[in-house]
């Protein structure tokens, strides 16, 4: 049985979530203590009680202490099969932590997965957008191999959630190295802002227009798709995902969400502001991507090499957990500007 301290290092869902995906590849049985015990309302929430259920379908596991509040589960897998799964949140639980939990696996899986996600959320604070994971880091995994789709139905805000989306996924347990050392030079910069339910006030558009604004201060040039979007009656909301693709096959980027009593403008001035201090430092991979890339590149079959321009806590704490349930080794080094993330089989 794999012991895991969920309080160790950042203390966050991520912990539960990378130990239960590398627990069903490798068909370990796991036991996990002081789950998200570092954040203001330990132990299991939706969102994280989602994440293992799906999982456990995958790979027909037997799951003890899975209930809401839980500090403590057992997870013991099984074969990963694949096919059709559903996944309920039931609340505005992040739709799209869930699909990071259960990618790795589905990658594993006897026959390909289609998991059709309800009643989450797919922009919700603290987590990627979805259009972040469709235009950043599904691009980014095809790199290694990953072939995986990601179609909205309806878009999801805080506080009720009611989003809807479906992650497709071809299984491939060989993943490629991930060998990214050289930024190259910019070619475009794209977006989607996205409102719903918020036309009237032309929310999508003012936070385009600020996004495009401030971009264009600093001498780059934007192409900002603006979707008006009527999917969800029940939870209005609005997001911006900005990314930019250089000559190397870099994509690099960032965004943000609308919140009460933060304007649009607000909001895609935050997103065009961490756009900027990404393409500034010149990385292969933004902060958020560096982290959501450590399970895959541990996971792959050679060394492979990164360049991002912050050690973020999500970072430590994934190659740390890599590091322990793979028993591979990761090495970090300060370059310029930048940290050089590095893999060694």
């Amino acid at each position: 049985m794999l012991e895991i301290d969920g309080s160790q290092k950042s203390g966050s869902g991520t912990i539960l979530r990378l130990s239960v995906a590398i627990a069903a590849i490798r068909g370990y049985p796991l036991h996990i203590t002081n789950i998200r015990q570092r954040r203001p309302q330990p132990g299991l929430k939706h969102q994280h009680l989602e994440s293992v259920l799906t999982a456990a379908k995958l790979c027909d596991a037997e799951v003890r202490g899975a209930s809401l509040g839980s500090s403590e589960l057992w997870f013991v897998p099984k074969e990963i099969r694949g096919g059709n799964i559903k996944a309920v949140i039931e609340t505005a639980g992040s739709i799209s932590l869930l699909f990071l939990s259960v990618l790795p696996i589905c990658l594993f899986a006897r026959s390909p997965v289609c998991l059709h996600t309800v009643k989450g959320g797919t922009d919700t604070r603290n987590a990627p957008t979805i259009n972040f994971m469709c235009n950043v880091l599904l691009p980014s995994l095809t790199k290694m191999g990953v072939d995986a789709k990601i179609t909205v139905q309806k878009y999801g805000y805080y506080p009720k959630g009611m989003g809807e989306a479906t992650l497709t996924v071809k299984p491939n347990p060989h993943l490629k190295p991930f060998i990214f050392e050289t930024f190259g030079n910019l070619k475009s910069i794209h977006g989607v802002s996205v409102c719903t339910f918020l036309a009237d006030r032309q929310v999508a558009q003012r936070q385009a227009q600020a996004a495009k604004t401030l971009l264009s201060q600093t001498n780059y040039l934007s192409d900002i798709q603006v979707i008006n979007d009527q999917s969800n009656p029940i939870q209005k909301g609005s997001s911006i995902t900005l990314w930019a693709k250089t000559d190397t096959g870099i994509i690099v980027g960032s965004d943000s969400i609308g919140e009460i009593q933060k304007t649009a403008e607000a909001v895609g001035r935050d997103a065009a502001q961490t756009l900027i201090a990404e393409l500034d430092a010149q990385p292969t991979a933004d902060e958020f991507l560096a982290d959501m890339l450590i399970p895959y590149i541990a996971l792959s079959e050679d060394n492979s090499i990164l360049l991002t321009r912050r050690i973020t806590e999500h970072i430590e704490s994934n190659i740390w957990l890599m590091e322990k349930m793979l028993n591979t080794k990761f090495t970090i080094t300060r370059c310029n500007k930048l940290y050089r993330i590095e893999k060694n089989c």
